[in-house]
């Protein structure tokens, strides 16, 4: 999707350099901090206010990403303080320094009702050991039984562990205010399905809109059902998601993401977006002629059997995959014995 035929357009060769800004607009910076996972980055953005900056966007809560940042204060940003910060969604690479940026920079912090709330409470969710609830949950994906055991006994990922504490009080943005940023008028879409009530940017005055992780271009974000709303069907959000927000999409449409490269190309992005979980359903229906867990299912989501670090997210994603189908009517399920839920194809 992205050779030279492509729609999609991308008007930087290069990322900034660690440290450095790229101006993509006019008083509109593009920064990069880095991730200790495998998409190792993200971007975050400023815009001129005149006397001081609002920030997208933060970055995970480490010494590395505050070090960072003071660079990024003291040399691009020009020393002037950062007066609002806006979170796209909650993401911890997203959210992660909100409560520094709110105690230590005196910024205000604005975001959507369900990020910040979201925020606050998987803050408050720390575990030495998964929950059963958790435990629970992991048998009814079908997760590997090796795997299974050595997560039943090892410290989960908890939140709070990248993420510093936000204090009490945000401004809220929601589905359809308008909002002023950097001397421009933005409208206010939501997104849905990698994270609920996400926020994405649509500028009245130019062509820029701001994604966060609802809009990106060389790679889909994570759709993943949770422990926290085991029965969720995010898929579904997500494509009514991609479907809405391509009616305002236009191709000069000029796309800050939170991952990867500025681009153009919207309309046809969105509908690959979409169109790349349709295949994905199709592939996996064909699986589901016989019964299968979410674990099983892999291979036809993804093309390739998964391991390591990235086993968690694919989990979670085929779960997603199979409940949606199962939320649709295209398939039934049943308890294995060994607690997984099969689901097979109607």
């Amino acid at each position: 999707m992205d050779g030279a035929t492509s729609p999609i357009r991308y008007p930087h060769a290069e990322p900034p350099a660690p440290g450095e800004a790229v101006e993509v607009a006019d008083g509109v910076l593009w920064m990069r901090l880095p991730l200790p996972m495998k998409l190792d980055h993200v971007n975050v953005y400023a815009l001129d206010e005149g006397q001081s900056w609002t920030v997208v966007d933060t970055g995970f809560d480490s010494a590395t990403t505050r070090e960072a940042w003071q660079q990024l204060i003291s040399g691009p940003l020009q020393g002037r303080p950062v007066s609002r910060l806006i979170v796209t969604h909650h993401h911890p690479d997203h959210v992660g320094l909100a409560g520094w940026f709110q105690s230590a920079l005196d910024a205000e912090l604005v975001t959507t009702r369900t990020a910040y709330l979201f925020t606050r409470m998987l803050q408050l969710d720390v575990q030495d050991r998964p929950t059963q609830a958790q435990l629970d949950f992991w048998r009814l994906c079908g997760m590997d039984a090796g795997v299974l055991a050595q997560r039943q006994d090892e410290r989960p990922f908890n939140f709070a562990d990248c993420t510093a504490p936000i204090e009490a009080g945000f401004t809220r943005v929601a589905e359809g205010d308008v909002i002023d940023i950097g001397g421009r008028r933005w409208d206010v879409r939501m997104g849905n399905g990698h994270a609920p009530e996400h926020a994405t940017f649509w500028s009245r005055d130019d062509s820029l809109v701001i994604g966060g992780d609802q809009l990106l271009p060389s790679i889909s974000p994570n759709i993943g059902v949770y422990a926290t709303e085991p029965e969720g069907d995010p898929l579904a959000g997500w494509i009514e998601a991609c479907d809405r927000l391509g009616r305002h999409a236009r191709e000069d449409h000029f796309v800050l993401p939170g991952h990867k490269m500025p681009f153009t190309g919207l309309p046809a992005r969105l509908r690959q977006l979409e169109e790349n979980h349709h295949s994905a359903l199709d592939r996996l229906v064909a699986h589901l002629a016989t019964p299968q867990a979410a674990g099983d299912c892999f291979m036809p989501l993804f093309g390739r059997e998964i391991r390591g670090s990235q086993y968690g997210l694919a989990l979670v994603e085929a779960m997603a995959h199979c409940l949606h189908l199962w939320h649709a009517g295209r398939a039934t399920r049943a308890l294995r014995a060994d607690g997984a839920w099969a689901f097979r194809a109607i």
